[in-house]
């Protein structure tokens, strides 16, 4: 039996040393009450656990510290970089929850997930349903709250500009709280910036020291909601400034951005 490996990678960062970190763990045979401990203990954004299937396919298993996941983009993203290689630059995989199929693609030294959108839960959020959960009951919303999903739906906010998203200090609770009720893997304020980027912001932890320094599902949802590719800047708030990239290709969406390895275990 291998031993397992742990190897530890910075994914949408915009220059070397850079990005949001995620743990990629090979040949490892724990089971799920196991692996939340290894990603609490551990503490880092996103724990993914590459199994092999009794079928011979590749499964990835996502934990962030306080519970597992359905998808994470920027796992899958390490989880890429750490499979592929020039002789192997495409790669279909299926995640461990809900069994969705991805795409692994490496071109021109890039790693890419491509996926499909998911139909997400068919919950209307109201205006003012946005304001209580942000806890800014006097905010203007730039458009309707609306909901859309690449596999982990998320509830997408956009407000004026930069100043309005970063002031923002949301009841985290209620976001959770609403969230379970509803299916949607918590909330995700946005702006547009005057460069045509986008400036984004993930609420879906309950301590706000636990913030998401990028979130490529988010960033894929935005894309469904604006039928268009976009580049989505987060995380320099929080000392981890990230760059992601969308496309559509067809009828999926490709989610991409820089990867770096950091360290192996």
């Amino acid at each position: 039996m291998q031993t397992t490996q742990v190897q530890e990678l910075l994914c949408f960062g915009i220059t070397a040393g850079e990005g949001n970190p995620a743990l990629v763990v090979q040949h490892d045979h724990s089971n799920a009450a196991q692996r939340q401990q290894f990603a609490r203990e551990r503490n880092k954004p996103a724990c993914v656990f590459i199994d092999m299937a009794a079928d011979g396919g590749i499964v990835l298993d996502y934990f962030y510290p306080h519970t597992r996941s359905p998808l994470c983009s920027h796992a899958t993203l390490a989880a890429a970089r750490v499979l592929l290689s020039t002789e192997r630059p495409r790669l279909d995989v299926r995640t461990a929850m809900h069994g969705q199929p991805l795409t692994l693609i490496l071109h021109d030294g890039e790693v890419f997930l491509q996926l499909s959108p998911q139909v997400p839960p068919a919950v209307i959020v109201s205006a003012a349903l946005a304001r209580q959960l942000l806890a800014a009951p006097g905010i203007a919303l730039a458009s309707p709250p609306a909901i859309a999903s690449v596999g982990s739906p998320k509830l997408l906010l956009e407000v004026a500009d930069s100043a309005a998203l970063q002031a923002l200090a949301p009841d985290l609770p209620a976001i959770a709280d609403w969230g379970r009720q509803h299916g949607v893997s918590g909330a995700y304020a946005w702006c547009r910036r005057p460069d045509g980027a986008l400036e984004g912001r993930s609420f879906n932890h309950l301590d706000p020291a636990a913030e998401d320094g990028a979130t490529g599902v988010a960033a894929g949802a935005l894309s469904v909601l604006l039928q268009t590719g976009v580049t989505v800047y987060q995380g320099a708030s929080l000392g981890t400034p990230c760059k992601l990239r969308t496309e559509f290709l067809g009828e999926s969406i490709l989610i991409g951005g820089k990867t770096e390895l950091r360290s192996a275990t």
